[in-house]
């Protein structure tokens, strides 16, 4: 499905069952410029994630800072899209779709263009905090517009693309920002982002409208900080996991204070949704379809962000490879990811999950057995080809999982479960990165002790870290088996 034929399906929203019956029907010029608005401008912000990653060395040298406090570029925005994202379901009920989109990515452009004039180190964490509070948003905001506005027999299609600019937009930023920095600063990044942000913003003051009637739902004064220390805890201490940099206690301490603040945080949102005053209403978790999809996607983040933190090491150190060559070498993945998203849309919309989870997750599963097998021998074309392999079948993954999880909640829920899937994956995606890293060095340090050879040693600690990922989405293949189809999400007519 097109970015024009979202707005076809858009045009229909009289015939979804999935609007709450106070919303009127979309109709004409707004309702087909909702969905594709909200696509590129979802698009714009999940670039902006994966761009600075290479520009890091040049920041290090402009601002005379050290790899340690660089990192924080890309750790502050992590930890922020963690503590924000929890907040945006009763974000989006309060401000309703408009100004949800205008403060999101008004915050966003803020924050573009304070980065881009920063002088110092300080000030462009300062720009990436308010980058990340803006990305935070969009996600949710388009997902949860998504499910109120598309009628369930065409979801799949329409979050095919949603799933193509999830997966292209963080592909395509190393490379672009790799092309930029040939022809200067590091601040030429943000001088390319800021005007496409800035125009998708006006566009979307002058064709948005409302798909819901804001709420008028306080915030509760304890729930915010709870969340903000809890998911927040929880992301940093993750992400310190096998970090030989960080302070022996540092970790263990973040994540103990995280689970101990999130337990308080759930507790008090059981008390708060007993009259519908909830930050993050945690019924939409009683719905079994719904908790099995993320229980999936949780599996699926941890196995995908794992593999692209260790398989771009493993390849410059144990194979020394160039960055760029790396680069090159992914981008064909990512891209693939990307074009698949509307044909499994389509594919999601007459099947259901269920065929489309289980055989993907299994191939998933085969390629992290194959990377486990890598040699210092192996040619770069059997690299490529498995890594085009696990792409396509994460496509299939994560198409349906967000149909499917989505699809099964009650139209109340929409933003919230949007905000559960966005949290979900943040947290995941830290995980799989930890667990990743810490198995990669722990069993890499044994096998130099055992005596072997650097490269021989790397290829070692990347096995058991494939075969542990391997194991995972094996057993993630056998708990996709009992993955319904949402009741309110029937299969078209073959004719259809």
């Amino acid at each position: 499905m097109t970015i024009a034929e979202d707005a076809r399906a858009v045009d229909a929203v009289g015939d979804g069952p999935a609007r709450p019956a106070s919303d009127s029907p979309l109709e004409g010029r707004p309702a087909r410029a909702l969905i594709p608005t909200l696509l590129v401008a979802a698009f714009v912000v999940i670039l902006n994630e994966t761009t600075l990653n290479v520009a890091l060395t040049r920041i290090m040298d402009d601002l005379g800072i050290t790899e340690r406090l660089a990192q924080w570029l890309t750790t502050a925005f992590m930890l922020t899209m963690a503590v924000v994202i929890p907040a945006t379901g009763w974000l989006l009920e309060r401000l309703g779709t408009r100004r949800a989109y205008l403060a999101g990515l008004g915050v966003f452009s803020l924050g573009t263009l304070v980065c881009l004039l920063s002088p110092t180190i300080e000030v462009l964490l300062a720009g990436r905090v308010l980058q990340a509070s803006g990305t935070a948003v969009m996600m949710p905001l388009l997902m949860t517009t998504l499910m109120q506005v598309v009628p369930a027999d065409r979801r799949g299609a329409v979050m095919g693309n949603v799933s193509m600019v999830i997966s292209v937009a963080p592909a395509v930023g190393p490379t672009l920002s790799g092309l930029l920095l040939q022809f200067g600063s590091w601040r030429l990044i943000f001088a390319v982002v800021l005007p496409i942000a800035l125009l998708m913003l006006a566009l979307g003051a002058w064709k948005l409208v409302d798909v819901s009637e804001p709420s008028g739902n306080r915030l509760d004064a304890w729930s915010l900080p709870l969340s903000l220390v809890g998911f927040g805890g929880l992301v940093y201490g993750l992400s310190l996991v096998g970090d030989a940099a960080a302070p022996v206690f540092e970790a263990p301490l973040a994540l103990g204070v995280g689970v101990f603040a999130l337990g308080a945080f759930v507790a008090r949102q059981l008390v708060l949704q007993r009259r519908d005053a909830a930050l993050l209403d945690l019924r939409m978790f009683a719905i079994p379809t719904f908790s099995v999809a993320l229980v999936l996607m949780a599996l699926a983040m941890m196995g995908l962000f794992g593999t692209i933190i260790t398989l771009p090491l493993l390849l410059q150190r144990a194979y020394g490879m160039a960055p760029l060559t790396v680069g090159l070498l992914m981008l064909p993945g990512g891209v693939l990811m990307g074009l698949l998203g509307p044909v499994v849309g389509r594919l999601y919309d007459r099947f259901g999950p269920r065929v489309l989870l289980v055989p993907a997750l299994a191939v998933v599963a085969g390629v992290f057995a194959l990377f486990s097998t890598l040699t210092p021998n192996t040619p770069p074309w059997f690299i490529l080809a498995c890594h085009l392999a696990m792409s396509a079948s994460f496509a299939f993954i994560f198409t349906s999982l967000f149909t499917t999880a989505l699809g099964a909640l009650p139209p109340r829920l929409y933003s919230y479960g949007s905000a559960g899937v966005g949290t979900v994956q943040q947290v995941a995606g830290a995980a799989g990165t930890a667990l990743f890293v810490t198995v990669f060095a722990a069993q890499t340090a044994a096998a130099q002790a055992a005596g072997a050879s650097g490269q021989a040693a790397l290829l070692a600690g990347a096995r058991w870290g494939f075969l542990g990922a391997g194991a995972v989405m094996t057993a993630a293949a056998i708990v996709a088996l009992f993955l319904r189809r949402p009741d309110g999400d029937a299969a078209p007519p073959v004719g259809h």
